[in-house]
């Protein structure tokens, strides 16, 4: 993988962010964006428990698909306190993916609002995402095709990403948003999966109170070194292409995915993962070796 460095500023102003990361659909890092939100100060992981520890919580880890789940069905629950001791006190490939903050835990609300970035946020979709240590979330892209306002709290994580173009490149599975489960982005084998080689993207690291702008679209990959959490601001995509492949994805996309599962049950799986490859063979003529 051929990967630069994300910009990284100290803050920045709105008509800046429109002009030199929006328009062009390029990632940034901003360390003080947030600087003023209760959050930055409160938010870890003892404040959570004690917000939110009695909330049963839906937990996924890295498995493979099963013909058997549904769309983001989760793995496990846990209550919010259990599953932030587990944290603490060992490695654990258990994630909470998606939590809607808003409907759960009202009370959090007071502590960020959504800034001026220039865009109409959707401010009854703030999302929370926590992980373990070495945890990881595969490579994927979001279904509506969002731009993405990241916001992390607690601990580091890593992150990759890459644009739509480099979509030939990824092993991307048909019928869904993400890339074949058996590639480890930290430590690709070109043997194995020789185009990864070509795939041009961005690398960056997050720490606490730090945001990260993920254009509308762009493929992410984000590896936990230590414990953490972040949440997500949203923004739909704009660009007439990416709105009308989102719409495509919600409406269509992922009903036919389930309904191929239900009539084909392990079959679909499989053949998913074999087009995975086929297709990237077509699409860039590079071989395995």
């Amino acid at each position: 993988m051929i990967l630069k460095s994300i910009d990284i500023l100290e803050t920045i102003t709105t008509q800046d962010f429109l002009k030199y990361y929006f328009k062009p659909q390029k990632p940034v890092i901003i360390k003080h964006f947030v600087d003023h939100w209760n959050a930055v100060k409160r938010w870890n992981f003892e404040y959570i428990k004690q917000i939110a520890g009695d909330k049963i919580v839906p937990l996924y880890d890295n498995r493979p698909v099963d013909y058997k789940e549904g769309f983001n069905q989760p793995h496990a629950t846990m209550k919010m306190r259990d599953y932030i001791n587990l944290l603490q006190k060992e490695p654990t490939k258990y994630r909470i993916f998606l939590w809607n903050i808003l409907k759960e835990v009202p009370q959090l609300n007071k502590d960020f609002d959504f800034p001026d970035v220039g865009l109409k946020l959707m401010k009854k979709l703030p999302m929370l995402f926590f992980g373990g240590k070495n945890s990881y979330t595969f490579m994927h892209y979001d279904i509506d095709l969002a731009n993405i306002f990241h916001f992390h709290f607690q601990g580091k994580k890593k992150v990759l990403l890459f644009d739509q173009n480099q979509t030939k490149y990824l092993y991307k599975i048909p019928f869904s948003l993400i890339t074949r489960e058996d590639i480890d982005f930290m430590n690709p084998d070109y043997h194995k999966w020789p185009a990864l080689k070509h795939a041009k993207g961005y690398k960056g690291n997050l720490e606490h109170g730090q945001m990260l702008y993920i254009p509308e679209g762009y493929w992410h990959y984000m590896f936990y070194e230590t414990p953490g959490f972040s949440m997500s601001l949203r923004a739909i995509a704009r660009h007439p292409k990416n709105f009308s492949k989102a719409v495509y994805n919600i409406f269509v996309m992922r009903y036919f995915d389930n309904m191929m599962r239900k009539l084909n049950g392990q079959k679909w799986i499989d053949w998913k993962n074999k087009k995975a490859i086929e297709n990237t063979i077509k699409k860039t003529r590079i071989y395995p070796k």
